[in-house]
């Protein structure tokens, strides 16, 4: 059977807060996820793994809306500018996750949501505007809430579902284990149909195993 897509998108936060060590290692985490969601990929060849990148300050954009193979894709690193536009990012989104332009025999998206503060826009509009397309509904989220700062009921609110918490990352230590295990736990989710389903993965409604317990003794907490 030819493979299957999964698109995985990264709707990150690069706000001013973010600014100094979060940004360093927001970028150091997912420059380090890349080879391990490389290897969930190559165990799970009926899916093809496609990376995607919306950011969002005063303005969200796409780093990377054309789809790129996990093999294909390097990372850029970003830099932080003005406010925590949410809101306009889920939008962009949204307007992605429609059939078109998602292929009608893909399996389920994944949506991994890292943010450290408050959203100064309409986000509730944007996550209507995610919920009300098929894909949005079936789609795979996980959230990653950095510091003491970041919303999370905002956060609760994108995951969609009770059972599902966001992963905190209060030190540079846990945010980078936090995008590794995100990252290869919700492809590993995503990527494997249900029995007797021809049109998409499983929805996460449990963690598919424990997230990163991280002694933090010898690390600075934001």
């Amino acid at each position: 059977m030819a493979n299957r897509p999964v698109h995985f998108i990264w709707l990150l936060d690069c706000s001013y807060s973010m600014q100094g060590e979060k940004i360093g290692q927001l970028n150091y985490g997912i420059r380090e996820a890349i080879p391990e969601m490389r290897s969930v990929a190559h165990d799970n060849p009926a899916a093809q793994l496609l990376l995607r990148t919306v950011t969002f300050s005063t303005t969200a954009r796409w780093l990377h809306q054309t789809p790129v193979p996990v093999d294909d894709f390097t990372w850029q690193d970003i830099e932080v500018d003005g406010m925590t536009n949410l809101g306009e990012a889920l939008h962009l989104v949204s307007r992605e996750l429609q059939s078109p332009p998602m292929p009608q025999r893909a399996l389920k998206p994944v949506l991994a949501l890292v943010s450290d503060g408050v959203p100064t826009d309409d986000w509730r509009a944007g996550l209507k505007a995610i919920d009300a397309t098929p894909w949005g509904r079936k789609a795979v989220r996980v959230a990653i809430a950095i510091g003491a700062d970041a919303d999370r009921g905002v956060l609760q609110e994108f995951l969609g579902n009770p059972e599902l918490q966001p992963l905190d990352a209060n030190s540079p230590k846990q945010l980078a284990a936090a995008i590794r295990w995100a990252s290869t736990a919700a492809v590993k989710a995503a990527s494997q149909p249900v029995a007797g389903d021809s049109s998409s993965g499983p929805t996460l409604t449990k963690q598919p195993y424990a997230p990163p317990v991280i002694d933090d003794d010898d690390d600075d907490v934001w």
